[in-house]
């Protein structure tokens, strides 16, 4: 028997909500083991449900015991939205009764928030943006370039430190879900501590992670430093890939570039010259550069 949770790569029928093929940035990961399938996020916001095991018990430390009896608790709990049984979110709008499935919840404005008591709202009781933002003529969004509504709703959001950056819901929760609470913030005035409490807010989910570029290793190369001569004609007998920290075969790399480099010698540089400019970036009304670091 395989142990530990783990993900379908085939579509299969959540649970909670009923569904299959949902799109992952709505509902997270499809969890199955020993036949209890569930969504993540389904299980997040199902009310009553907590998380009394570890991180690495039952699916994100909801315990397998309590996941089947909350099935069993929402069998009968029809959804206000598409009317069939196993509404396991509520609504926490004061005297609320409405319960929903958690995507059926995203398809008609309720919002869900990932922090805190990680609390659901139906369309009527869900938290709005109060920012005063007026569009420059038709407004796109900062992410996929397409027009959005003439004022911040359920679908528009605005940054509100800025007011002048404008996303859909889908685009920006994409972006925050790449982006994780490490680097997640406004593309374009850069603000960080406002933007998030805003979006956390709004029901946007900013995963706890470093971004998903680095956990990934996408940009591994670009934090690798030049490590050879790039002269035209390179002396050293070791070859271009010989570097020692001092004498003729010391490297010194571009700092206008920092993607080309060369040994002290094959640059006729002094030994106290710490700098030096590739032929690319050097001006070309001097003769030489010397603005570079010393590997």
């Amino acid at each position: 028997m395989v142990l530990g949770m783990m993900v379908l790569l085939s579509p299969a029928v959540c649970g909670l909500c009923r569904r299959r093929n949902c799109d992952p940035d709505v509902v997270g990961e499809l969890c199955h083991q020993d036949g209890l399938c569930v969504h993540e996020n389904c299980l997040y916001h199902a009310s009553g449900l907590e998380q009394r095991g570890a991180d690495d018990e039952g699916f994100y430390g909801f315990l397998f015991s309590d996941i089947q009896e909350k099935l069993k608790q929402v069998a009968q709990k029809r959804c206000c939205i598409c009317r069939l049984p196993g509404a396991s979110v509520t609504c926490r709008g004061r005297r609320c009764p409405r319960t929903f499935h958690f995507p059926c919840g995203s398809e008609r404005g309720c919002v869900s928030q990932f922090f805190g008591e990680f609390k659901s709202f139906c369309w009527k009781h869900r938290p709005v943006q109060r920012v005063r933002a007026v569009q420059q003529d038709q407004t796109c969004c900062l992410i996929c370039q397409e027009a959005v509504a003439g004022r911040p709703g359920y679908d528009t959001l605005v940054c509100p430190a800025c007011v002048s950056a404008w996303f859909h819901r889908r685009c920006i929760q994409g972006q925050a879900l790449r982006s994780a609470l490490h680097h997640f913030r406004c593309p374009l005035c850069q603000d960080m501590v406002t933007f998030q409490e805003e979006m956390f807010r709004l029901g946007i989910k900013i995963p706890n992670r470093d971004a998903a570029w680095e956990e990934d290793g996408t940009f591994d190369d670009h934090y690798l430093r030049h490590s050879s001569c790039d002269a035209s004609q390179c002396l050293c007998p070791a070859g271009r890939e010989q570097v020692e920290k001092k004498g003729p075969w010391r490297l010194l790399l571009c700092s206008s570039c920092g993607s080309r480099g060369t040994h002290q010698r094959c640059s006729a540089m002094g030994e106290d010259d710490d700098s030096w400019e590739c032929i690319d970036c050097r001006d070309p009304r001097t003769s030489w550069g010397w603005s570079c670091v010393v590997l």
